[in-house]
């Protein structure tokens, strides 16, 4: 017998996600850091935008994708590489709590580990698409974050600096670190 959708057990993971700050901006000291909730949103506002602007890109499924590629965290909470703790163990962490999840919500909870696996492996342009869209966010959220806070989040774009390989984050990427360093250098 299948099991039935469990509307309060996945109201509990979506409710975490809306109140689990980001780690990282947590570890810099960032005042009312956004949660994983807000990201995943303005990850899956952005992929929509992507319509029609790469080939190939099944733009559905990178809204579904960038919507459930941090959902684990409901769980495990925001593993970041300053954590200690290893890249498997974090994905088995990560995939023994997206199974949980996913028999909250029978209907849709294959289509989500799949998702999840999928991004993880970046095993398809849509996957390597929201990747891209995961490490963009991640820096104009920090712009935003130094412009507000007049902190230092110099960590951030070190570390996704020559990760972008497709159109149009390449564009976007130094388009947004030529408009930090006119910042910075005014």
């Amino acid at each position: 017998m299948a099991s039935s959708f469990q509307i309060f057990e996945i109201l509990d993971v979506l409710d975490s996600l809306k109140h689990l700050k980001r780690t990282g901006w947590v570890n810099c000291g960032v005042p009312e850091p956004e949660t994983v909730a807000c990201h995943m949103y303005r990850m899956a506002v952005l992929a929509m935008t992507l319509e029609g602007q790469i080939d190939g890109l099944d733009t559905v499924r990178a809204v579904k994708m960038a919507l459930v590629h941090d959902i684990a965290e409901s769980i495990v909470g925001d593993i970041t590489p300053h954590c200690g703790i290893s890249n498997q163990d974090k994905f088995d962490l990560e995939s023994q709590a997206i199974k949980r999840i996913a028999t909250y919500v029978p209907n849709v909870g294959e289509e989500w580990i799949m998702l999840w696996r999928e991004y993880e492996e970046a095993a398809s342009l849509t996957a390597r698409v929201v990747k891209h869209l995961d490490k963009f966010d991640m820096i104009a959220q920090a712009e935003k974050y130094e412009q507000t806070h007049g902190i230092n989040l110099q960590q951030f774009f070190t570390s996704t600096s020559g990760v972008f390989t497709m159109e149009p984050f390449l564009t976007w990427d130094r388009e947004l670190r030529e408009k930090r360093n006119q910042r910075i250098n005014q």
